[in-house]
C-alpha cells in the first residue's frame, strides 16, 4: 500500500466498532486501512470480564478483541498502528488522512476513536482503576454483590448508574459535589426515594487509598473545606466514577457536527454532515455505550459506505 494509492475506505479506530466495520468493508470487497493510536481493541482490552457480549459469556475484553482482530485480518484487513493527525476533505471529495508515517487518501472514512471516560481527579483513581475504581456499571456492577459502593457524579447517568447499581450492592452513596442532583426529575425522584441509596450533596471524593484493593476513602465537605477519611475491609466497598466521558472528536472539530458533550451526530446510518464520512461506536452519539452496540454501529457504517460507493452489500 503506498501513499498514492487511492483507497476506498480508511477507518480510524481498531475497537470493537473499527474491526466490525473493517470485516463488514472486506465482505464488500473494499481497499483500505484501519489506522489505530495506541493499541488495538482500545478501552476494552481494559475491561477484566465481559459477560454481556451475546454468545460469547464469560470472557475478558483481551480475548474477545484478539478474536476481532484474528477475523479481520484472516477476512484481509490491513491494521496499523498510527497516530491520525488529522483528518480533510479535499476538493476533489477525496479524503486525505495524515499520520507521523504516512498521507493515507480515501473515497470514504468510518471514525471510531471511541470515547474515555472522564476522571473525576481523586488521589489513588488511577492507581485502583479497574480493581476498585470503574467507570461502568454494567460492565462492573456484579462485581460488588452485597459491597458498598460509592458513586460519584449528580447528572443523569450517575443517578441511572447508582439505581442500577441497587440490583447488586448493599449500599450505595452517591457522592455530588453540588447541593442538588443534575439528573431529570423523574429520575432523581427514583434516586431520592430508594432506599437504598443515600445522597452526600456539596461533597467530593479526594482520595481512595489501599494496598492491593481500596480500603480508606477521603471526602471534602465542598461547603467547610474539611476532609474526613472512612475506613472500610479491604475490598469491601468499590467506586464508580460518572462525570462524563471524552469522545475522541477533537480531531474533526469544523467538519462534522457534534452535540454539546462532543459527540459526533449521525443518522441511523452512521453519516455524518459530511458527505463520505461515517462515525461508529461510542464517539457518536447514542443512548448505550457496550460492545456490542459499538460493534453493530461498525457493521452498519462499513455497508453505508459499500453503497455510497456503489458497491451495496446484500442484507
Amino acid at each position: 500500500m503506498s501513499s498514492t494509492e487511492l483507497l476506498d475506505l480508511v477507518v480510524i479506530g481498531a475497537g470493537p466498532a473499527g474491526l466490525s466495520a473493517a470485516i463488514y468493508a472486506q465482505r464488500a470487497m473494499l481497499s483500505g486501512v484501519v489506522l489505530e493510536q495506541e493499541s488495538v481493541g482500545g478501552q476494552v482490552v481494559l475491561t477484566s470480564e465481559v459477560d454481556n457480549y451475546p454468545g460469547v459469556p464469560n470472557a475478558d475484553g483481551y480475548s474477545l478483541v484478539e478474536a476481532m482482530q484474528k477475523q479481520a485480518i484472516d477476512l484481509g484487513s490491513t491494521i496499523r498502528l498510527e497516530n491520525v493527525e488529522s483528518v480533510s476533505r479535499l476538493d476533489d471529495g477525496i479524503f486525505e488522512v495524515v499520520t507521523p508515517q504516512d498521507t493515507y487518501h480515501s473515497k470514504a472514512v468510518i471514525v471510531a476513536g471511541g470515547a474515555s471516560p472522564r476522571a473525576a481527579g481523586f488521589e489513588g483513581e488511577a492507581k485502583f482503576k479497574g480493581h476498585g475504581v470503574s467507570y461502568c456499571a454494567t460492565c462492573d456492577g456484579m462485581f460488588y454483590r452485597g459491597k458498598h459502593v460509592f458513586v460519584i457524579g449528580g447528572g443523569n447517568s450517575a443517578a441511572e448508574e447508582a439505581l442500577f447499581l441497587t440490583k447488586f450492592a448493599d449500599k450505595v452513596t452517591m457522592v455530588v459535589r453540588k447541593d442538588h442532583l443534575r439528573a431529570q426529575a423523574a429520575v432523581a425522584m427514583q434516586v431520592e426515594q430508594n432506599e437504598k441509596i443515600e445522597i452526600r450533596f456539596n461533597t467530593s471524593v479526594v482520595a481512595v487509598d489501599g494496598d492491593n484493593l481500596p480500603k480508606s476513602i477521603s471526602f471534602r465537605d465542598n461547603v467547610t473545606d474539611e476532609v474526613v477519611t472512612e475506613s472500610y475491609g479491604e475490598g469491601s466497598f468499590g467506586v464508580f466514577v460518572f462525570v462524563g466521558r471524552v469522545p475522541a472528536s477533537e480531531l474533526l472539530r469544523g467538519l462534522v457536527q457534534v452535540d454539546e458533550a462532543g459527540y459526533i451526530v449521525t443518522d441511523e446510518r452512521m453519516a455524518t454532515s459530511t458527505t463520505g464520512l461515517f462515525a461508529a461506536g461510542d464517539i457518536r452519539q447514542k443512548p448505550l455505550r457496550q460492545i456490542v452496540t459499538a460493534a453493530s454501529d461498525g457493521a452498519i457504517a462499513a455497508t453505508s459506505v459499500a453503497a455510497y460507493l456503489g458497491q451495496p452489500i446484500e442484507g
